[in-house]
Formats: structure tokens, sequence, C-alpha cells
């Protein structure tokens, strides 16, 4: 028997609002595991750099000063982004995850009441169905219950499918509600955790920049020749310092006594000198007198 006009658009509907359920029941359920494997991985993420962190940390102990300040500042500024992220873990299970699971009792709910219309207008096939066969045999009573009984089961499919349009329309729009809101607030969630993240970011580079490396390096140094090798380095560097000034002294005084006699030898040269231009200047008045007489 041939479906009555009504009756194949209510079939129509009812296929399209089964894809449509079906639809969302396969891409909620999608994105539900793959939003939830983006969180482990966030929180994987996190354990990771708390054992960074506390490397970081213990690693700064074993430096110079400057160096391990630095560096305990570095590690406290990174801690605070995985505090950070920890919140941002928590915030996407409540605000993404939750949400999408929910809709799992959701699409239940929507298939019990598409199966409540299915049903009403299957009873309505049936009795279509028999009031045929009773026409077919002419009996007019049996006639008149199965057109009663028709009626019924139109007016109770027709209540149904307009019940199902009402809850189905219903679930589209709040369907379009919850996608906007959910996928709002995983861009809003991540925004936040970026934001402050950034900030701890610049914080932790400004810190281990600012080290001082001329600083540390004199600590290295010094670190490198300990109190007792310095008092020792130190006497070392005096002794050597008055035997050099006793060389210079021991020096000096030589030079000075060679010069003096240098000078002694010089004048009495001059003295010599003296005498023998006396002796000769005698000798010359001597024999001018010789020359008068």
């Amino acid at each position: 028997m041939s479906r009555t006009p009504d009756a194949r658009v209510r079939d129509n509907q009812t296929r399209k609002i089964q894809e449509n359920i079906t639809n969302v029941e396969k891409h909620f359920g999608e994105m539900c595991q793959l939003f939830a494997a983006y969180v482990r991985k966030t929180a994987r993420l996190r354990d990771k750099a708390d054992l960074l962190v506390r490397e970081i940390s213990t690693y700064a102990d074993t430096e110079m000063p400057n160096l391990k300040k630095g560096m305990k500042t570095y590690a406290d500024h990174l801690a605070k982004i995985q505090d950070y992220r920890q919140a941002e873990v928590e915030r996407l299970e409540a605000k993404v995850i939750e949400p999408l699971k929910s809709y799992g009792a959701v699409v239940k709910r929507k298939r019990e009441d598409l199966k409540t219309t299915q049903s009403a207008r299957d009873r309505e096939a049936k009795q279509m169905a028999q009031l045929e066969r009773t026409r077919q045999r002419n009996p007019s009573d049996r006639q008149i219950i199965a057109e009663s009984e028709l009626q019924r089961a139109t007016m109770d499919a027709t209540r149904t499918t307009k019940q199902l349009e009402e809850t189905i329309d219903e679930f589209e729009r709040q369907k379009i509600r919850d996608i906007k809101k959910v996928l709002g607030d995983f861009v809003t969630v991540e925004m936040s955790f970026h934001a402050k993240a950034m900030e701890m970011y610049t914080l932790a580079y400004q810190s281990i920049q600012s080290v001082d490396e001329e600083e540390d390096l004199e600590v290295f140094r010094s670190s490198l020749h300990p109190p007792e090798y310095q008092s020792r380095l130190d006497i070392v560097r005096t002794n050597s310092k008055t035997s050099l000034d006793r060389t210079f002294t021991s020096t000096s005084g030589t030079l000075q006594q060679q010069r003096a006699y240098s000078r002694q030898t010089r004048r009495k040269e001059e003295e010599e000198d003296d005498e023998d231009v006396s002796e000769e200047e005698v000798d010359e008045d001597e024999d001018d007198t010789d020359d008068e007489n």
C-alpha cells in the first residue's frame, strides 16, 4: 500500500532528524576525544617542565653567586608558568571536555524521542493497512471501527511528530549555542594562559640576561687561588722585592765607589801635571838668568 503524502513528508523529516542526530553524535564525540588528548598533552608538558625547573634549580646551587641568583629567579618564573598551565588544564576540562561529553546523554534522549515518534507513525501505518484490508472485505461495522482506529493513530502520529519537531528545533538551537560557547571558551582559556605565560617568559629572559659575567669570573678566578696560596705568593713577592732592593743598593754603592775613585785618580793626575808645569817654569827662569849674566 502506498503511503499518504503527509506520511511521506513525515518520513523525510524523520530521516533528516536521524541524520542530524547521528552527525552531532559523531563529530561531538571526535572533538571530545581530541580535546581530551590535547589536555593530556598539556598536562604532560606541565610535568616535564616541572622536572626542568627542578634541574635548573639544582644546577644553580653549584654555580657562582650571580649566575646562581639569575638561574634561581629564572626557575621561579618557569614554575609560575606551570602553575598557569595547571589552571589551563583544569579550565579546559571543565569548560570544553565536560560539555562535549554531556552531549552523549543529550543525543541518547533525542534518539528516544525519535523512537517514540517513529512508533506512533508505525501504528498509524498499521491502522491504515488494516483499514484497507477491511474495505476490501466490505463489512460496514469493521470498516467504521478501523477508520476510528486509524483516526486515533493519525492524531497520535501528528501529535508526536509536532513534539519531535519542537524538540529537535530546540536541540538544534542549543547545539549551536553550545558549540559556540565551547569553542569560544577554549580560545579564552588559551589566550589567558599565553598572556600570563608571556609575562613570565619576559621576566625569565630578563633575569638570566642580567647575570654579571665579569663579577662571577672574578669569583671563579679567586677560587683557583685559595687564601694559603695567596699568602705564600705575597711572601714570595715581598722577598723578591727586598732582594731586588738590596741588589740595587749594592750596585749603587759600588758605582758610587767607582765614581769616587775615578775622581781621586783624576785629581792626582791633575796635581802631578801642575807640579810638572811648575818645574818647567823654574827651569826656564834659571836659563833666562844665566843668559843675562
